[in-house]
């Protein structure tokens, strides 16, 4: 039995080693598993990081974006309330003393473009001042303007109006960008 005793030894001790080194394998599979695991989530971890400012960076710019244009709206919005209030006060104008001189300056401009003229426009309420201004022409009552006139050229077929409104919606373009300024400060 001492044979049987070796080979049991024996056979015990290879199952050992065996067993002993694969537990060392399974340590070293355990260990390089756990390294990738964690490289693995370090990776994650920074594209999650650079997604994450990536995301801010979109939002900020998004935000920046929206801010600009609800300043833009909010502008476009004040200056056209601005030119409604200038056209409101241009409107009123006739009602001023001065305004006499205002029509007399408007009209010797519009005569001026116009030189062969045939007639000079007005609106209804301002006849009588123009009739005092213009005693070489007929002056005719004409509805649709108003604070300002419209020589009729030679045979009618011609002419040119020269009203406030008129002049403001000329210079519009050029007013804008500078009542924007205005209203936003800088």
């Amino acid at each position: 039995m001492a044979l049987d005793k070796l080979l049991e030894n024996e056979a015990r001790s290879e199952i050992d080693g065996i067993r002993a080194e694969a537990q060392e394998r399974a340590r070293a599979i355990i260990s390089q598993a756990q390294e990738d695991a964690q490289s693995l989530m370090n990776s994650n971890q920074q594209q999650l990081e650079k997604q994450y400012q990536a995301g801010l960076t979109r939002a900020r710019s998004a935000a920046e974006l929206e801010l600009n244009a609800a300043r833009l709206s909010a502008s476009d919005e004040g200056i056209s309330q601005v030119f409604t209030l200038v056209e409101e006060q241009l409107n009123g104008v006739t009602q001023v003393p001065q305004y006499r001189e205002i029509l007399g300056r408007l009209i010797a401009q519009a005569r001026e473009a116009v030189p062969v003229a045939e007639a000079i426009e007005v609106h209804p309420d301002e006849l009588e001042v123009a009739r005092s201004l213009v005693t070489d022409l007929p002056v005719r009552p004409n509805p649709s303007l108003r604070g300002g006139v419209r020589v009729v050229g030679q045979g009618g077929k011609s002419g040119l109006t020269n009203t406030l409104s008129g002049r403001l919606e000329r210079l519009r373009g050029e007013l804008t960008p500078q009542v924007g300024r205005l209203l936003t400060g800088e």
